[in-house]
């Protein structure tokens, strides 16, 4: 004789969902309640009927101090994108009422214009009652945006941790060698990453604040030296530029040949060096348009 099991799904009450956050986040009710507008007393009775539901303690009461669980921890980390995705959700909802279809995409400075256009390609022609707006963020500014659903999707470079966000990497583009076009390398077909050792590269970001640089910095690492660099003073230009105000060598994704009016030459590195190019987006959500893009 078998006895069956039974489980029983309990799905946090978003309203609760977005106090408990809330509360984490302040570290205190207190802090929490004048963000919220709620009483002390109404934010903590809340708190308690969302752990009633969920049948666990998500804080650690000690006084005035309260810390999270390691359930609470869990919630957290899982109630944020969840939040996030119900926001979309609505937002869509109310675009689809008012007859718009619209798709914001953001993308780091390490990618140009063109290079998301060519990406996005496949989805702007599968979608042509679509439209698409491209955004130009900062590194810390594209995730808090894919988080908030300012975008829909983000692009930057390198592969790292997703954290609260669903990822996949959707292309690659080779790296290459921007040269001032008076310099011993502009005459070459091709520059070895070796033969960079001793030369200044100009990077658009100091290491640490932009993957796309630890990226460059690691290549050549992993070549046999350290490379000397300095960061662009011209924020926001295409980094094939970089080499006119800084007289250093730009490592850089645009094509081969002749650049900024012939005062830049852009030759390739040798061995080929990919860079990859990472999308991400909310989880808990679904879109015809991502799903061309991934399904190319």
């Amino acid at each position: 004789m078998f006895s069956q099991v039974l489980f029983v799904v309990v799905i946090p009450d978003l309203r609760r969902l977005q106090q408990f956050i809330a509360v984490a986040e302040a570290g205190s009710f207190t802090g929490a309640a004048v963000e919220l507008h709620l009483s002390q007393q109404a934010l903590s009775s809340s708190v308690r009927q969302l752990e009633s539901e969920l049948g666990t303690t998500l804080f650690h009461r000690e006084g005035r101090r309260i810390s999270l669980t390691p359930a609470g921890r869990a919630l957290l980390h899982e109630g944020r994108p969840l939040l996030a995705a119900a926001h979309t959700i609505g937002d869509h909802v109310r675009l689809a009422a008012a007859g718009q279809q619209a798709w914001a995409v953001g993308h780091s400075p390490a990618l140009s214009g063109a290079e998301v256009y060519a990406l996005l390609e496949p989805a702007i022609d599968a979608f042509p009652e679509v439209s698409f707006t491209l955004r130009q963020m900062y590194p810390d500014r594209l995730t808090e945006a894919v988080l908030d659903g300012t975008v829909q999707l983000g692009l930057r470079r390198g592969v790292v941790p997703t954290g609260e966000f669903a990822a996949a990497v959707i292309g690659y583009h080779r790296v290459r060698v921007a040269i001032p076009s008076d310099h011993r390398f502009a005459a070459a077909s091709c520059v070895d990453i070796t033969d960079l050792a001793g030369e200044r590269l100009a990077l658009w970001a100091p290491p640490g604040a932009s993957y796309f640089t630890d990226f460059l910095m690691g290549a050549c690492r992993r070549a046999g030296f350290e490379p000397d660099y300095v960061v662009s003073r011209v924020q926001g230009a295409a980094m094939v530029a970089a080499p006119l105000t800084t007289g250093a060598i730009a490592l850089v994704t645009a094509d081969a040949g002749s650049a900024m009016q012939g005062r830049i030459t852009v030759v390739d590195l040798e061995p080929p060096l990919l860079v990859p190019v990472q999308a991400i987006w909310q989880r808990h959500t679904v879109s015809a348009v991502r799903d061309a893009l991934l399904n190319t």
